[in-house]
Protein backbone atom coordinates (compact mmCIF):
# COMPACT_ATOMS: atom_id res chain seq x y z
CA UNK A 1 0.00 0.00 0.00
CA UNK A 2 1.27 3.28 -0.71
CA UNK A 3 1.85 6.02 1.90
CA UNK A 4 -1.64 8.03 0.00
CA UNK A 5 -3.48 5.31 0.71
CA UNK A 6 -2.63 4.43 4.03
CA UNK A 7 -3.39 7.93 5.33
CA UNK A 8 -6.75 7.37 3.79
CA UNK A 9 -7.59 4.33 5.47
CA UNK A 10 -6.02 5.44 8.46
CA UNK A 11 -8.63 8.69 8.38
CA UNK A 12 -11.57 6.34 7.67
CA UNK A 13 -10.81 4.45 10.86
CA UNK A 14 -10.35 7.67 12.76
CA UNK A 15 -13.85 9.79 11.22
CA UNK A 16 -15.24 5.88 11.86
CA UNK A 17 -13.79 6.23 15.48
CA UNK A 18 -14.76 9.78 15.71
CA UNK A 19 -18.64 9.02 14.97
CA UNK A 20 -18.93 6.90 17.82
CA UNK A 21 -17.34 8.62 20.11
CA UNK A 22 -20.24 11.48 19.28
CA UNK A 23 -23.01 9.03 19.38
CA UNK A 24 -21.79 7.23 22.46
CA UNK A 25 -21.23 11.61 24.11
CA UNK A 26 -25.04 11.82 22.51
CA UNK A 27 -26.47 9.12 24.11
CA UNK A 28 -25.52 10.12 27.76
CA UNK A 29 -26.81 13.21 27.22
CA UNK A 30 -29.74 12.53 25.03
CA UNK A 31 -31.99 10.20 27.05
CA UNK A 32 -34.70 8.81 25.44
CA UNK A 33 -38.53 9.28 27.10
CA UNK A 34 -39.09 6.58 30.09
CA UNK A 35 -41.64 4.30 28.88
CA UNK A 36 -43.45 4.01 32.20
CA UNK A 37 -45.13 1.02 31.87
CA UNK A 38 -45.99 -0.99 34.32
CA UNK A 39 -43.01 -3.01 36.55
CA UNK A 40 -43.53 -6.34 38.65
CA UNK A 41 -40.26 -7.73 40.22
CA UNK A 42 -39.96 -10.29 42.99
CA UNK A 43 -37.94 -9.93 45.95
CA UNK A 44 -36.40 -12.82 47.69
CA UNK A 45 -35.86 -14.08 51.29
CA UNK A 46 -33.64 -16.34 53.38
CA UNK A 47 -35.76 -18.64 55.29
CA UNK A 48 -37.86 -17.36 57.77
CA UNK A 49 -36.18 -13.83 57.58
CA UNK A 50 -37.88 -10.93 57.14
CA UNK A 51 -35.18 -8.59 56.69
CA UNK A 52 -34.07 -7.42 52.78
CA UNK A 53 -30.98 -8.81 51.82
CA UNK A 54 -27.96 -6.94 49.42
CA UNK A 55 -29.97 -8.28 46.23
CA UNK A 56 -33.09 -7.65 47.59
CA UNK A 57 -32.27 -3.75 47.77
CA UNK A 58 -30.60 -3.63 44.58
CA UNK A 59 -33.63 -5.01 43.08
CA UNK A 60 -35.97 -2.69 44.40
CA UNK A 61 -33.27 0.77 43.45
CA UNK A 62 -33.45 -1.03 39.98
CA UNK A 63 -36.93 -0.77 40.13
CA UNK A 64 -37.05 2.46 41.23
CA UNK A 65 -34.79 3.94 38.91
CA UNK A 66 -36.52 2.07 36.19
CA UNK A 67 -39.58 4.33 36.88
CA UNK A 68 -37.57 7.34 37.41
CA UNK A 69 -39.33 10.23 35.49
CA UNK A 70 -42.81 8.39 35.50
CA UNK A 71 -45.97 9.06 37.48
CA UNK A 72 -46.60 6.42 39.97
CA UNK A 73 -50.00 5.68 40.33
CA UNK A 74 -49.79 2.97 42.81
CA UNK A 75 -47.66 0.49 44.94
CA UNK A 76 -48.74 -3.03 45.29
CA UNK A 77 -46.69 -5.27 47.44
CA UNK A 78 -47.10 -9.42 48.31
CA UNK A 79 -45.45 -10.99 50.54
CA UNK A 80 -45.66 -14.60 50.08
CA UNK A 81 -44.01 -17.88 52.66
CA UNK A 82 -43.50 -21.08 51.68
CA UNK A 83 -45.03 -24.07 52.49
CA UNK A 84 -42.94 -25.91 54.85
CA UNK A 85 -44.37 -24.95 58.57
CA UNK A 86 -46.66 -23.67 60.77
CA UNK A 87 -49.49 -21.78 58.34
CA UNK A 88 -50.12 -18.64 60.73
CA UNK A 89 -46.14 -18.11 61.55
CA UNK A 90 -45.83 -17.95 57.62
CA UNK A 91 -48.68 -15.53 57.31
CA UNK A 92 -46.81 -13.71 60.11
CA UNK A 93 -43.73 -13.65 58.34
CA UNK A 94 -44.82 -13.10 54.71
CA UNK A 95 -46.68 -9.59 56.93
CA UNK A 96 -43.27 -8.74 57.92
CA UNK A 97 -41.70 -8.95 54.52
CA UNK A 98 -44.25 -7.48 52.91
CA UNK A 99 -43.81 -4.49 55.48
CA UNK A 100 -40.17 -4.42 54.77
CA UNK A 101 -40.20 -4.32 51.19
CA UNK A 102 -43.08 -1.66 50.99
CA UNK A 103 -40.65 0.46 53.35
CA UNK A 104 -37.82 -0.23 51.37
CA UNK A 105 -40.21 1.14 48.18
CA UNK A 106 -40.93 4.13 49.95
CA UNK A 107 -37.85 5.52 51.04
CA UNK A 108 -36.59 4.92 47.14
CA UNK A 109 -37.10 8.16 46.29
CA UNK A 110 -40.13 7.11 43.93
CA UNK A 111 -42.74 9.85 43.97
CA UNK A 112 -45.63 9.75 46.48
CA UNK A 113 -47.82 7.08 45.46
CA UNK A 114 -50.78 5.02 46.86
CA UNK A 115 -49.34 1.76 48.44
CA UNK A 116 -51.59 -1.54 48.71
CA UNK A 117 -49.75 -4.48 51.17
CA UNK A 118 -51.01 -7.42 51.50
CA UNK A 119 -49.85 -10.82 52.88
CA UNK A 120 -50.46 -14.39 51.50
CA UNK A 121 -48.56 -16.23 53.90
CA UNK A 122 -48.52 -20.18 51.98
CA UNK A 123 -51.70 -19.69 50.62
CA UNK A 124 -51.35 -21.05 47.28
CA UNK A 125 -47.90 -22.82 47.71
CA UNK A 126 -49.06 -26.06 46.81
CA UNK A 127 -51.61 -26.59 42.78
CA UNK A 128 -54.44 -28.72 43.30
CA UNK A 129 -52.73 -31.42 42.05
CA UNK A 130 -50.71 -31.49 45.19
CA UNK A 131 -47.29 -30.08 44.02
CA UNK A 132 -45.31 -27.13 46.00
CA UNK A 133 -44.64 -24.02 44.48
CA UNK A 134 -40.67 -23.79 44.65
CA UNK A 135 -39.13 -20.38 46.11
CA UNK A 136 -42.31 -18.43 47.50
CA UNK A 137 -39.76 -16.57 49.95
CA UNK A 138 -40.24 -13.39 48.29
CA UNK A 139 -42.54 -10.25 48.03
CA UNK A 140 -43.77 -9.25 44.62
CA UNK A 141 -43.71 -5.79 44.07
CA UNK A 142 -45.73 -3.85 40.92
CA UNK A 143 -45.54 -0.44 40.02
CA UNK A 144 -48.24 1.03 38.48
CA UNK A 145 -47.02 3.85 36.15
CA UNK A 146 -48.01 6.28 33.70
CA UNK A 147 -46.34 8.87 31.85
CA UNK A 148 -46.37 12.04 33.28
CA UNK A 149 -49.06 14.50 32.68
Amino acid sequence: MNRVAILAVTGLSLAAAGCTTMRSARDRLVRPAPACQDVTVPVYFEPNVAALTRDGQRVIAAAARQARGCEVKAVRVVGLADAAGDPAANLELSKQRASSVAAAVAGAGLPAASFDVEAFGQAGSVTPDGRVQPVRRRADITLDLARPK
